[in-house]
């Protein structure tokens, strides 16, 4: 019992450690977007088949998008956008950037909607848009 409640307070202790020194997120929407596509690529790989070569070229897509991501990332945080100040670690992407997002969250969704039998072409523009 001592024993337990001892690896419990150490556990506490690292679990509470680790969030104070946690990065706070400063570009919620574009870590999230980074998320979700490192999601749809893990789903790709494990998919069987190489499907003509489109699943390939799916991961390589995804892969460009998560680069570009991280681009876009370190690029706001280089040139202090979004109105936030060197004391102020909590940044909100910009509106038109939320926009764009919802757009192409509005036509994945309508994608999605959409009868199968396109020939492979509505996944590849699904795989584009994520």
């Amino acid at each position: 019992m001592k024993k337990t409640s001892a690896l419990l307070g150490l556990l506490l202790t690292l679990v509470l450690a680790g969030l104070a020194s946690a990065k706070p997120v400063d570009q919620p929407r574009m870590e999230a977007a980074r998320a979700d596509l490192q999601s749809a690529r893990s789903e790709l790989q494990l998919a069987t088949a190489n499907k003509g070569g489109h699943k390939q070229k799916a991961i390589n897509l995804i892969n460009q998008a998560i680069a570009a991501i991280n681009k876009g990332i370190a690029y706001d945080r280089r040139n202090n956008h979004g109105g936030a100040t060197t004391n102020s670690p909590v940044r909100f992407d910009q509106p038109h950037m939320e926009r764009a997002l919802d757009h192409l969250k509005d036509a994945k969704n309508n994608l999605e909607r959409a009868t199968t039998d396109k020939g492979g072409y509505r996944a590849r523009a699904i795989t584009l848009v994520n």
